[in-house]
This record gives C-alpha cells, structure tokens and sequence, in this order.
C-alpha cells in the first residue's frame, strides 16, 4: 500500500494553477491586494486540477499512540490521559470537536497505538492498534521498521474511508502524552538543528524538566543513530505510531489529490517524514498555523511551508487545522464568486 500510494502522487496540475493565475488579475480587485487568499486559491486550483473544488465534505483525523519514553519523566501529564482524551473526542467533548463544529468537519479518530483496551465500536473510531505504544526509544528503537509501515499505512487507510465518503479538506491532528519528545527528535535529525533548539515546554513543563527532556532525546539519538536520509528508519527509531500514521495520512490525501491542513508541531513532524517519504507531497501541504513550540519553524522552512495564522496555540489535536478551515474555503470562494472587471463594468488599472 505504502509504494502504490507514493508512486500515485503527482506533481500539482499547471494548467488549472495557471487558470488560477489569470482569474485572480480579472478580478475587481487591485492585484494582490487578497494577499495569501490568492496564492491558496492557485494552490488549491494545482491540488485538484479544479478551478471550483468542492470543500464541503471535511475531517480532521486525530492520531492517537502513546510513548514508552514517558517513562523518563519528559510531560506534565501521566500517560493515562492519552486514552482519556481519545474519549472526549469521541464524545464530543474537547477543543477540537468544538471548532470542528465550527468549521463544519467532522473528527475522527485513528487508534495507531493507545496504550489501553480496544476502545468500544463507535462511527468515528478506526481501530488500527499497532501496538500498546511504542518502547521507551532511550533504550532502543521505538519500534520495529514493519511497524513503521503498518503506522504510514495506517494513515493512508484512514484516508481511503474517509475518501469513499466523500472527502473534500481534511485535517491532521494527534493525541499522545509524550508526543512532542519524538517530534523535537525527528525535527533534530531532518532540519540537522540542534535538540536543545527544537525542544520546548510540551505540556507546560519546568526549564529543568525541559533541560532534562533534552538531555534524555540527546541519548536516544546517541542510542539509535537514526539515518536523515531514510524517514522510515527516523520514524522506526524515534518517532511514534500515531506520527507515522500522520505521515500517511498527507500521503494518502496527496495520492487523491486532497488538501491537507497540517495542524502544530506534532503533525509537522509527520509532514517532515511525508516528505521524506515523498517529496512530491509537500506541495499537498497547507500550514494551518504556527505553534510557540520552538521547533515548529524550523520544520515549516525546511518543508517551505508559511503558515496561514499565528495564535500561539500549542494544543495540537487539530485545533489549527480547524481554525483554517474556512479561510481555505474562503479563498476559493473569492476566485469563483467574485466578480471580474469586464463582468462588473469595473474599470481596470490604468497605464
């Protein structure tokens, strides 16, 4: 699954970006004066191959795991809230469900790796366990590279279930006490930057907590000797099974030519990897926001990614990825609906 979904993903369509191009100087508007609306609108034209796209059908797909190396102290929170949290969501509870009621998506959540019983049957639960969270990686590898494919394929599948429902947008989100310590790895190994510069507060933890994190992704490193030019051997050694499953997840929106609103820090780690995987994927990519999470900017400039908001979040689950939602809707609209010079009897900039 994993080959056939990156040999399906193509470059963006020219030809409908081009029409794009041309739209936007016919419209009763000073050129650029819609600023980053229009450089989406062109992106979103090259994703689809459409000058109208339909963004109705929208999901945010939360990937949830859990993290041996929360067994080095690296949260504020235990691991149980992990499952807890993967509740909430399902119950329609937590800062995601609500601004994905706002922006009219739905949330699903994808279990690659929760550290507790099979959670019960429900209409927005994919039960794709890969195992009971991955090993402490401060001792060995996180997981098997088998396991790293399952985790990518897992994304992918998720996609493909939403897709025969008619998916139009989708979001990435994640859920996994621990998670930024495997993200402040892989950003480490794929920007080259320094642990100490991509590692942040997390949950909210102490600068000696901090400092202590540092110290124990330095280690596993130092253990693991992932290899930056091999994003699964990354994801194998340091990463997280609901990180890989973000991976997927922007390979399998590429593959169908679906936009992909990459949400905070945690699913810019998985887009670093998709990438890795998949260079052509990145242009499916949309930055929904940037985090306060020191590491972040650096992914999004090696990925050359700008984001479209700032609001210091720092929660992750989607949360950004919502909130652009109807800005992404937005810029569409104004290409289509807007009138043109000629159509309005608007005159055009002279000389």
């Amino acid at each position: 699954m994993l080959q056939q979904t990156i040999a399906a993903i193509t470059p963006l369509d020219e030809k409908s970006m081009a029409a794009a191009r041309d739209r936007q100087a016919e419209l009763t508007k000073p050129a650029g004066a819609l600023g980053r609306l229009e450089t989406l609108s062109i992106q979103l034209a090259g994703i689809t191959g459409r000058l109208d796209p339909p963004l109705t059908e929208r999901a945010v797909i939360v990937a949830a795991g859990d993290h041996g190396v929360t067994a080095e102290g690296v949260s504020a929170y235990p691991a149980a809230v992990t499952p807890q949290m993967v509740l909430n969501f399902l119950n329609g509870g937590a800062a995601i469900n609500v601004l994905a009621r706002q922006a009219g998506a739905r949330v699903v959540v994808l279990d690659a790796g929760v550290a507790a019983d099979p959670f019960l049957s429900h209409p927005h639960l994919i039960s794709h366990k890969i195992g009971l969270g991955t090993a402490n990686f401060t001792q060995g590898p996180a997981m098997t590279r088998d396991q790293a494919v399952e985790a990518v394929e897992a994304g992918i599948a998720a996609v493909a279930r939403e897709y025969e429902r008619g998916l139009h947008l989708v979001g990435t989100g994640d859920m996994g006490i621990g998670n930024t310590t495997p993200s402040s790895a892989i950003c480490a190994v794929l920007t080259k930057a320094s642990v100490a510069e991509v590692t942040g507060r997390g949950t909210g933890i102490d600068e000696a907590t901090r400092r202590h994190k540092i110290a124990v992704i330095e280690r596993a490193l130092a253990v693991n000797q992932p290899d930056p030019n091999d994003a699964l051997d990354v994801l194998t050694k340091v990463g997280g099974f609901e990180i890989g499953a973000i991976a997927g997840i922007i390979l399998g929106a590429a593959a169908r030519r679906i936009p992909v609103l990459v949400d905070g820090f945690i699913s810019t780690a998985g887009a670093l990897l998709a990438a890795g995987l998949a260079p052509l994927s990145r242009h499916y990519m949309l930055a929904a926001h940037r985090s306060v999470e020191p590491g972040h900017r650096l992914m999004q400039e090696h990925l050359d990614l700008q984001p479209i908001f700032q609001l210091d979040l720092r929660l992750g689950e989607g949360t950004g990825a919502a909130l652009a939602m109807p800005v992404v809707a937005s810029a569409m609209a104004i290409l289509n609906e807007m009138a043109t010079f000629s159509s309005a009897n608007v005159s055009q900039k002279e000389g």
